[in-house]
């Protein structure tokens, strides 16, 4: 027996056990949630500066990076440290059981190089994400240093978005302006990278998110400053047991599909203590339809608490795919200054689905541009120099379900508009949403409510205009 003891302390001293305790956030909750499990990591350790790294700014690092995650692999898993400097790599590929581990004084900064993306598989229609990693179990991103995605090389930009001194400065990185003098496209940069497509357009099309994982078990991502993204900053796709912990994700107000955290048919997630300010949705849950290629359909027991957004379209969102459905999620002690929307319920008639058990509660906010709390069912994503779309009838058919949604004790001061909800007619898209003990100071309109479309109950909710 003490044979076999010492055999169990030796294998567990040779882990490392990733995240921390997570139950206090499972307390007292309104439905039951599903709570994420802590997971071990081998106790290894390479530096990418023992790999051949040089954190200069700009000697190439991406050979360190794919050396230190192969060592590791060789041992079953490790760390992967990234001392203080600034890292230019292409993109980084994790694998099982590797923890990508940034030092304080370290920042990851991802070469301008447009070609290093290429996916190898020509049919892709986009390029590799900065960081991904595809079918793995046990992965993490921790640490205290900052990862930049250098998304100006990759995203456009609108006249409209942009000061005079901002527009300058962008004209001065090379690119191509519209005709009309309305867009900005990273083409034909003066930094002296070769384009990667025919055109401007076809070129912006191709560009990925800063970190994306997809089909993955056992994700952490914690303590880090993600900014600067080509697209969306932080993307997990299809995923079990995600944890997000005390993360930094920053970029530009005006970044064009620039969304912070965005949970894309996971189950088993947290999002906790994290910091927000970008320029498009904040924290947002998307769904798909249900597809062969992935075991996972629907965002389901997933808890997002004690969080900050500052600049976003919305600080909470749904959508707008929701077509797999969102179930049993708990939002609550979070708060929201400058978003444009508060709590936002998006989607349309191609991308809808029905949402279970939905509480939301303790939502702070102030100085919200557009609404505290909106349902919107014909929402059109409208990508750069791209018009909107219409539908079919038989598109139709996946209209959205917003119901069964729980909102209490939200505390607004300065918005435009309180409550804002629209449905379709003839169809049931906004119902049994409750709306309880509220306070919501506005500047124009108090509740713009379709009640042939939109069934809400409000309970104790005060509107105050100043």
């Amino acid at each position: 027996m003490k044979r076999f003891s010492f055999s169990l302390f030796l294998f567990f001293s040779a882990l490392c056990v990733c995240a921390g305790d997570f139950s206090k956030f499972y307390e007292n909750l309104p439905c039951k949630v599903k709570a994420v499990e802590p997971f071990s990591i081998p106790d290894n350790e390479v530096s990418i500066a023992d790999c051949g790294a040089v954190g200069d700014g700009v000697t190439l690092c991406t050979d360190a990076f794919t050396k230190a995650i192969s060592k590791l692999t060789k041992l079953g898993g490790g760390r992967v440290i990234v001392p203080e400097g600034v890292w230019l790599t292409g993109p980084i590929m994790l694998k099982d059981n590797i923890e990508l581990r940034l030092d304080k004084n370290a920042i990851i900064t991802f070469s301008p190089d447009k070609r290093l993306y290429l996916d190898k598989n020509e049919s892709a229609s986009r390029v590799y994400p900065c960081i991904r990693a595809s079918k793995r179990k046990n992965i993490a991103i921790t640490g205290s240093g900052i990862i930049d995605g250098g998304g100006q090389q990759w995203r456009p930009v609108k006249r409209s978005k942009m000061s005079d001194v901002e527009w300058k400065n962008y004209q001065e990185m090379g690119g191509q302006v519209t005709e009309k003098g309305d867009l900005w496209y990273p083409w034909q940069m003066k930094s002296g990278y070769p384009d990667i497509a025919d055109t401007p357009q076809s070129q912006e099309s191709m560009r990925n998110d800063l970190i994306r994982v997809t089909d993955c078990e056992n994700v952490l991502v914690q303590g880090v400053t993600i900014q600067n993204s080509p697209r969306f900053h932080l993307h997990p796709c299809y995923c079990t047991n995600v944890i997000i912990d005390g993360v930094t994700v920053r970029s530009e107000w005006n970044v064009q599909n620039g969304d912070g955290i965005d949970l894309s048919d996971c189950h088993q997630a947290i999002i906790v203590n994290s910091t927000v300010s970008v320029g498009d949705d904040g924290i947002c849950m998307k769904s798909g339809k249900p597809s062969n290629s992935h075991p996972i359909s629907g965002c389901e027991d997933i808890v997002v608490e004690n969080n900050t957004v500052f600049h976003a379209h919305g600080g909470f969102v749904f959508g707008s795919e929701t077509a797999s459905g969102m179930r049993r999620m708990v939002v609550r002690h979070n708060r929201f200054s400058g978003t444009d929307v508060g709590l936002r319920f998006k989607s349309s008639m191609d991308r809808g689905g029905r949402s279970e058990q939905i509480f939301i509660s303790d939502i702070m906010m102030n100085d919200i541009s557009g609404e505290a709390i909106s349902f919107q069912c014909d929402y059109v994503n409208k990508h750069a120099g791209k018009a909107g779309e219409t539908f079919t009838e038989a598109q139709k058919k996946w209209a959205p379900q917003f119901q069964d949604i729980h909102i209490s004790r939200v505390v607004c001061r300065g918005c435009k508009t309180g409550i804002k909800a629209a449905g379709v007619t003839g169809l049931e898209c906004v119902k049994n949403i409750t709306i309880s003990d509220c306070s919501i100071v506005y500047n124009k309109t108090d509740k713009d409510i379709d009640d042939a479309t939109a069934r809400l109950t409000l309970t104790n909710v005060k509107f105050a205009k100043p």
